[in-house]
């Protein structure tokens, strides 16, 4: 087995640089939305379907009030980005109540 061969688990090299590009552009100004999207970065983002990681890509590229708004349920996302912000505050949930525990 040579040094270069995957696992069958593991996945693409292609995916572990999108993850990271992913991680880098989770950084946030505001630090509650940091913590959210690292956090769903980090744990949910490479086990994405394509579709969900370009939606998660495009939220990126929203302003951070935008997308706090839209976990918070202060206003509805759009119907292209709403699967993505529910996978996000599900996993923010999912925390949440592992901190409670």
């Amino acid at each position: 087995m040579s040094v270069d061969a995957q696992l069958p688990d593991e996945p693409p090299a292609r995916d572990d640089a999108d993850t990271q590009r992913a991680l880098w552009r989770s950084r946030r100004g505001m630090l509650e939305l940091d913590l959210l999207l690292l956090r769903f970065a980090e744990h949910r983002y490479g086990g994405l379907s394509e579709a969900d990681q370009g939606a998660y890509l495009e939220l990126l590229r929203l302003d951070d009030w935008v997308i706090w708004d839209w976990l918070q349920q202060a206003h509805a996302a759009p119907p292209h980005l709403a699967r993505i912000v529910a996978l996000i505050a599900a996993e923010a949930g999912a925390q949440g109540e592992e901190d409670r525990a």
